[in-house]
């Protein structure tokens, strides 16, 4: 059974502020800043988990410095929207390694990618898997040359 879950107080707010600016932050430092002892803010932080508040914690890194120097973005129109086609077409992102994230959207398209990769005949090939899916989907795809900003924290003030 899923935890109960109450409204984030101010306490719980600014422990998810340190966590986003730094998730390998220790249940003592957290405890040292926010003027808690660390039980209980291991206990605030086995709550804002249980209720998925918190999902997970990860290690960002840079795709140059590990051969994957080409990002992309890729919009997919599905040419026969099925619950069939769908399916196969969301099988075939799972499976994809190069791709990071998937978005079902509104609007012109049916799905927003991004791809980091290594070099553009790589790309190329996951361009060809993706609108050889499902019998053929029609795409657009954007290389991005720089990064203006990047995985922000969510605001909770």
């Amino acid at each position: 059974m899923p935890a109960k879950e109450r409204p984030l107080d101010p306490v719980d707010i600014r422990i998810l502020e340190i966590l986003q600016t730094n998730a390998r932050t220790t249940a003592s430092d957290i405890a040292a800043t926010v003027g808690m002892s660390v039980p209980a803010v291991c206990e605030r932080l086995r709550r804002l988990e249980s209720t998925d508040v918190i999902e997970q914690y990860t290690a960002v890194l840079n795709g140059k410095k590990l051969g994957k120097g080409i990002m992309a973005l890729m919009m997919v129109t599905l040419e026969v929207p099925s619950p069939a086609n769908y399916e196969m077409f969301r099988e075939l992102v799972l499976a994809e390694q190069d791709i990071l994230e998937c978005y079902a959207v509104t609007g012109k398209y049916d799905y927003k990618i991004k791809i980091v990769t290594s070099s553009t005949a790589s790309l190329e090939g996951l361009v060809l898997r993706v609108k050889a899916v499902s019998g053929g989907a029609k795409t657009n795809t954007c290389i991005v040359m720089s990064t203006v900003k990047s995985s922000s924290p969510v605001v909770l003030t």
